[in-house]
């Protein structure tokens, strides 16, 4: 399944985000709020996972993973061609 959210450009530039940094805005709440596994938050903020633990150790946001949400990654990033 694919989303597609419509933001209005006025929405946006009030933010004052691009959307890249509105992806990653994104991806950080929803790992955040341990909806999402880290992988699959790297795939929404088109970051390598790397990238994103960095980010969220700024943030200091505690990484919450489990050998449950490894394996979820790894078959995830696996199966959209990560390496």
């Amino acid at each position: 399944m694919i989303v597609t959210i419509d933001i209005p450009d006025r929405i946006a530039q009030s933010a004052e985000l691009t959307q890249a940094e509105l992806l990653r805005e994104i991806a950080v709440l929803l790992f955040q709020q341990e909806r999402i596994t880290l992988g699959k938050a790297a795939q929404i903020a088109k970051m390598h996972p790397f990238e994103l633990q960095k980010l969220l150790a700024s943030r200091k946001i505690p990484i919450h993973y489990g050998l449950e949400e490894y394996e979820a990654d790894v078959a995830s990033l696996r199966q959209h061609g990560w390496r």
